[in-house]
């Protein structure tokens, strides 16, 4: 089990919001690679950053930090989304030195082109399958994409998608608990591993996810709470390794 510290951009600070509702932001850090650094000593392998500026306006808006985040990564690998929306946006961040990138909207709305980076790109790309009582939103969540979560699941998996994260939004930020069941409906029904995202409010819903594993859950994101002192990141990652 992969445990994905998160850090999300905004005005190149560390941020987290409630339900992806822009006018409910926390700012955790002015820092953000600070963050990632600390992330890195705790001894995570794998970061996620969103760039939620760059999710509202359709392109990166937080290269600079995400380059800075990049130089204090050191071993650990780093996926990055919000904003990426072609394949030479892809290439670029790739270019950067990040391991993977998140794509979203574009995987909602253009399979096409979905394809085509899955193609030049295979296993690096990751769709970002997010929703709200089954049914997918996008453009920082501010709108329906106009179909369930399953069915684009499944269309992500015949397109060449390897990887997908799910976020519940109601549950994102509110440190109530992970939706394991919508998210192990997911991984079967596309037969894609999935990333939990959104809710996670302490180390047992760590435990819930891996519980889940076999379904094809491979990892959980952590963010609020981390910043908010309700899981320790050491213990999460020895508890991830059946050590804890």
């Amino acid at each position: 089990m992969i445990i994905f510290p998160a850090i999300d951009l905004r005005n190149g600070k560390a941020v987290r919001l409630v339900e992806g509702d822009f006018k409910q932001e926390t700012v955790y850090a002015e820092d953000p690679a600070a963050v990632a650094e600390q992330f890195r000593d705790a001894g995570a392998e794998f970061l996620h950053v969103v760039d939620l500026d760059g999710a509202l306006a359709g392109e990166s808006r937080n290269t600079d930090v995400i380059r800075r985040i990049l130089q204090k990564a050191g071993n650990m690998k780093v996926e990055v989304g919000g904003g990426i929306r072609d394949l030479h946006a892809v290439s670029r961040m790739l270019d950067m030195g990040v391991t993977r990138v998140i794509l979203g909207s574009l995987a909602a709305r253009n399979p096409v082109e979905t394809r085509e980076i899955c193609k030049y790109f295979p296993g690096q790309a990751v769709a970002g399958i997010d929703a709200k009582n089954g049914e997918v939103a996008v453009d920082g969540w501010g709108v329906s994409g106009g179909m369930n979560y399953l069915e684009l699941g499944k269309r992500m998996a015949e397109i060449g998608i390897e990887h997908i994260i799910f976020t519940d939004i109601s549950r994102d930020g509110k440190l109530q608990g992970v939706n394991v069941e919508a998210t192990a409906e997911l991984a079967k029904a596309s037969g894609v591993k999935v990333i939990a995202s959104g809710g996670v409010a302490s180390i047992e819903d760590v435990k819930k996810v891996m519980a889940r594993e076999e379904d094809g859950i491979e990892g959980v994101i952590i963010g609020k709470a981390i910043y908010a002192g309700k899981v320790n990141l050491k213990e999460a990652l020895a508890v991830a390794k059946g050590k804890g």
